[in-house]
C-alpha cells in the first residue's frame, strides 16, 4: 500500500487528469457542432484545426495519465485492480476510450489537414463531420459514466476479489 502523502498524491493526478481530459473531450465537443453546423468557412476551418490541436496534445496524454494514475491507485490502495467489479469496468472504459481516441484521431487529423490547405464548404465531407460529433458525444458519455462509477463505487467483488479476501481472511476455526 501507498504511503498516505503519495496516495494523495497519486488521486490527485488521477482526478485532475480524468476531470481534464473530460472537459476537453467537452471542448472538442463543443467545436465539432460548430464546424458541422456553422454557414462561416472560417469558422468551420479554425474549428477543425483546433480539435487537432486539442485532441493530441491535450486529450491524447489525459487519456493515458487517467489511465496510468488509475492503474496505480488501483494497485497502491485497497480497492486493487481486479478485487471490485466498478474498479474493472472503469479501467475498461478507460483503456477502450483511449485506443479509440487513436482512431478517432486520424480522421481529425485528415479533417485539419483539409481545413489548412483550403476553406471547408458547409456541404463537404457532412459525413465524416456528423462522425466526430458522435464519437465526441459517446466518449462524453463514457467519462461521465467513468466518473458516477468512481464517486458512487457500487458495491460487488470480482470472483477474484472474493477468493482473495477470503485467503487473507485464513481459515475459520469452528466450533
Amino acid at each position: 500500500m501507498m504511503a498516505p502523502g503519495l496516495r494523495k498524491l497519486a488521486l490527485t493526478i488521477h482526478v485532475l487528469s480524468s476531470v481534464g481530459w473530460l472537459g476537453a473531450v467537452v471542448s472538442f465537443l463543443v467545436l465539432a457542432v460548430a464546424g458541422l453546423t456553422s454557414t462561416n468557412p472560417q469558422l468551420v476551418r479554425a474549428a477543425y484545426l483546433a480539435m487537432d490541436l486539442i485532441g493530441w496534445f491535450i486529450i491524447f496524454p489525459l487519456s493515458l495519465a487517467s489511465l496510468l494514475s488509475g492503474i496505480v491507485q488501483a494497485l497502491g490502495t485497497v480497492w486493487g485492480l481486479f478485487r471490485h467489479y466498478w474498479v474493472l469496468i472503469k479501467l475498461l472504459i478507460t483503456a477502450l476510450a483511449s485506443a479509440l481516441l487513436l482512431l478517432h484521431l486520424q480522421p481529425v487529423t485528415h479533417m485539419a489537414g483539409i481545413a489548412s490547405a483550403s476553406d471547408l464548404s458547409p456541404a463537404a465531407m457532412t459525413g465524416m463531420r456528423g462522425q466526430l460529433v458522435a464519437d465526441a458525444g459517446a466518449a462524453v458519455i463514457a467519462l461521465l459514466v467513468a466518473t458516477v462509477l468512481s464517486v458512487y463505487k457500487p458495491r460487488g467483488t470480482t470472483r477474484w476479489g472474493r477468493t482473495r479476501a477470503t485467503a487473507m481472511q485464513g481459515p475459520s476455526i469452528r466450533r
